[in-house]
């Protein structure tokens, strides 16, 4: 690339965050997708500047799954994310039949720290027990999140949904410091919050969204402002609020 041409591309990047930030102060939705490679049909990419012109803050992105799989799209979605100035959520899906550890170490290698400019903390998608008994989930979640957050420097989010939670980790209220992601799709006022959870913070409404930028359908997520303001959370500067916890 040449002087010139990553000039550029700093120079649309900054400006991407700059507008991103006028937003997000007057914002009173935060919203935002969460992509892997199914919203790349035939290989075709996601057009982050529509998906901001959209008015869609963040958006969460697949990283990694168990041992071996890394998102194909990942980093060239991560890139032109940050360009167009949309804060960044990245999960790993658990295969909680291989061990915690080694996928922890996985998923912060290909994301290369969680703690940028445009960055919310990692995610654990945590939706298939593998055949664990409640007691050895509760087991492996732990080492994962403690994992994950010894290498990126921030407490992880824990992305389930009511029932999984209710069955798979026998309702447990051992993880309540950690935020919450919670997918439920039944149309209430608020989500049900299963495990002790005083409150969400991040709300999966739907799995089937339209986002102009995005092929096909897409699931759509709501920040509750439980972390505090969006701009400290995400890291996003000059946000002119005080940084949200993490």
């Amino acid at each position: 690339m040449t002087g010139h041409s990553l000039m550029k591309v700093l120079t649309i990047a900054a400006t991407g965050i700059l507008t991103a930030t006028t937003t997000w102060v007057a914002a009173a939705d935060i919203t935002g997708p969460d992509v892997a490679s199914w919203q790349h049909p035939g290989g075709g990419g996601i057009n982050w500047f529509a998906v901001r012109a959209a008015g869609h803050q963040f958006a969460m992105l697949k990283a990694t799954e168990g041992l071996d799989y890394v998102n194909p799209y990942f980093v060239s979605d991560s890139l032109a994310m940050r360009v167009a100035g949309v804060a960044r959520g990245t999960y790993h899906f658990a295969r909680p039949n291989l061990p915690p550890e080694p996928q922890a170490a996985l998923y912060a290698t290909v994301v290369l720290g969680q703690n940028g400019l445009l960055d919310l903390p990692a995610v654990l998608d945590l939706e298939d027990s593998a055949g664990l008994p409640p007691d050895a989930l509760i087991d492996w979640t732990h080492r994962y999140l403690n994992t994950v957050q010894a290498l990126t420097g921030r407490r992880p989010i824990i992305y389930t949904y009511p029932r999984f939670w209710q069955t798979a980790m026998a309702d447990t209220n051992q993880f309540t410091s950690y935020p919450l992601w919670i997918a439920d799709y039944r149309g209430n006022d608020q989500p049900e919050v299963p495990g002790g959870w005083p409150t969400w913070t991040f709300w999966q409404t739907t799995s089937s969204g339209d986002i102009p930028g995005i092929g096909g359908a897409v699931d759509i997520n709501v920040y509750s402002g439980a972390q505090g303001d969006f701009g400290g959370y995400a890291n996003i500067p000059f946000s002119g609020s005080g940084r949200g916890s993490s």
